[in-house]
């Protein structure tokens, strides 16, 4: 019998084969796709999630549950799409133009898809322009903009003034080591996350999703 709490349990344990292994398994005995996401899947990331909020685990723990966690969506992906899964919001992630930095920018990605979320990444060195442009191009609700200098920080507000003469409706959610609540609120973003984990929670509440 298929046991989507030991899917979870592997993922956090980072044991990326075994993972594999047990979604081939329920996948086999026909188990819903959505439980084998829902119960297995991101039941494990969340509870990484929480755990990294919390700083029980840190960043090489929730990169090898990351890595865990791809393993078994490749297998579901194609299941996921075929049963008419949809994810739970789409979000274009990147950082702005002029910074290099994608550390933060990744994790972010990663807890993301691991709340259920479809994650168009646009890479770093991204200029305003093209995150609107994707996020139009692909009904994207949410826009994740991450900056690690303070001399990028104002790239920020570009993207915002992009949103705007774009007149398009996606949230903007801000976030790296120089921004703060105060800096979103200055430059009308509609959100800001001051770590990984409580991106996905602030992202959540943007789009008024459980």
């Amino acid at each position: 019998m298929a046991d989507l709490a030991a899917i979870s349990a592997m993922l956090q344990k980072g044991q990326a084969a075994k993972v594999k292994e047990l979604v081939q398994q329920a996948v086999n005995e026909k188990v819903p796709v959505k439980d084998i996401l829902e119960k297995g899947l991101i039941a494990g990331m969340s509870v990484i999630g929480e755990k990294f909020k919390k700083n029980e685990v840190y960043v090489p723990e929730v990169l090898i549950a990351a890595r865990a966690m791809n393993e078994g969506m490749k297998l579901l992906q194609p299941l996921l799409m075929k049963a008419g899964v949809k994810p739970l919001g789409k979000i274009v992630l990147g950082t702005v133009k002029g910074d290099l930095h994608d550390i933060g920018k990744n994790l972010v990605g990663m807890m993301f898809r691991g709340a259920g979320f479809e994650v168009i990444d646009v890479g770093i060195d991204v200029p305003a322009d093209k995150f609107v442009q994707t996020a139009k191009d692909s009904g994207a609700k949410l826009i994740g903009v991450s900056a690690l200098l303070t001399t990028t920080m104002p790239q920020m507000k570009n993207v915002v003034e992009a949103r705007k003469k774009a007149g398009l409706a996606a949230k903007i959610l801000i976030g790296g080591a120089p921004v703060t609540q105060a800096y979103a609120d200055e430059i009308g973003a509609d959100g800001y996350a001051p770590d990984a984990a409580s991106a996905v929670d602030v992202g959540k509440k943007l789009l008024g999703v459980a």
